[in-house]
């Protein structure tokens, strides 16, 4: 492959074996939103780990975990059925930096409506401390930041391109998310994010989903908007889906979707994610559109999707892009891999390279890496 060289790539193990259709779960949700055991539609205890445990690009201090010594807020009082869904919605209104006291045992958080973020509130930063996971219960996203939303407050003039919020997710699962209801904001099965800042530390995420079919509407994990002075999205030691019966699933972005948003993706995992939409964006005649973007969906003008020791491998689309769809309107962005591998993606057709679809003229750097 031209500018591409083979990066010899064992895969650590990742987990234990999926069980099929998406994991077994034990135990429901009690009444206090929250349960010892997984949520009975995936087992987070089963899943991969976070990250790819191969990769180890140097992460820039900025994109790294934020410090949380000191919490605003802490959910939990000591005991798993502490760790309310209610609490948790009620510490991401008031803003700051919440931890979780749940116990020494993993715990499942279920929501049953989204924890949303205050624009007037101070930057959030959440921390599961790796033993939490928030669960949409196959029924709600699970997290939500619009600077936008005279719902949340409009503290600018440039709703659009402001400084604050910013919002951390770190060492956190989500799980079983869905946005198919949501109409205004559609997308987003996880996570939903407009201005600001948004980052991603240590995080997996596993069968989120979001609508299954439009030509541009994505991201069954995280959609993302509007970043502050075109700043990137940080993406750090994750996973997305990891294993079989754990990807997300999505009509564009099986992971993650985009418009004019930039990316720096570090030493994380991609694989068994689906974008099902049929028809592409414009949707061919006849079709609803969508089906672009197995892993990544990035769509816009001038931005940047830099991949740094990252796989993605193993996912599905029906219309482009088994790997990463990446369409800059005007061909001003920028597309870099490095110490990556990206391969047995499946799926789709107009690849300029194996897996990516993208204008050939766009720039692009592959250093160190598979694409095959």
């Amino acid at each position: 492959m031209t500018n591409s060289l083979k990066l010899l790539v064992l895969l650590a193990s990742i987990g234990c074996c999926a069980c099929g259709g998406g994991g077994g779960g034990g135990g429901g949700s009690t009444s206090s939103g929250a349960t010892t055991n997984a949520d009975p539609h995936t087992d987070p205890n089963a899943g991969p780990v976070a990250g790819n445990q191969v990769g180890s690009y140097p992460v820039p201090v900025e994109a790294r975990a934020e410090d949380v010594s000191a919490p605003d807020h802490v959910v939990g009082a000591g005991t798993g059925a502490s760790c309310t869904a209610d609490a948790f919605i009620q510490a991401v209104a008031q803003g700051g930096k919440i931890t979780f006291n749940c116990g020494p045992d993993p715990v499942t958080i279920t929501l049953s409506r989204p924890a949303k973020v205050f624009n007037d509130k101070p930057d959030v930063v959440i921390d599961g401390g790796g033993l939490v996971t928030l669960s949409g219960g196959g029924n709600t996203r699970i997290l939500y930041m619009n600077t936008c939303d005279p719902n949340q407050v409009w503290t600018t003039s440039h709703c659009q391109d402001q400084a604050q919020p910013r919002l951390t997710v770190q060492n956190l699962t989500f799980i079983d998310a869905n946005s198919t209801n949501e109409a205004t904001y559609d997308g987003g099965g996880a996570i939903w994010v407009r201005g600001g800042r948004f980052k991603v530390v240590n995080s997996r995420f596993f069968n989120n989903v979001c609508a299954s079919t439009g030509p541009d509407v994505g991201g069954a994990a995280i959609r993302v908007f509007s970043q502050y002075q075109g700043l990137p999205v940080y993406v750090v030691n994750s996973t997305f889906g990891g294993a079989p019966g754990y990807g997300n699933t999505g009509a564009n972005g099986g992971a993650v979707s985009s418009i004019g948003v930039s990316w720096a993706i570090y030493n994380s995992l991609f694989s068994y994610n689906k974008a099902i939409g049929n028809g592409g964006n414009p949707a061919q005649a006849g079709t609803p559109g969508g089906g672009s973007g197995g892993a990544i969906y990035n769509d816009g003008n001038t931005m940047t999707l830099a991949l740094y020791g990252t796989i993605i491998e193993h996912n599905e689309v029906n219309a482009y892009g088994s790997a990463i769809f990446f369409v800059t309107n005007d061909h001003t962005g920028n597309l870099r891999i490095e110490d990556s591998v990206i391969r047995n993606n499946v799926g789709g057709s107009w690849y300029t390279l194996p897996g990516i679809s993208m204008h050939g003229d766009t720039a692009r750097q592959v250093i160190n890496s598979t694409i095959e």
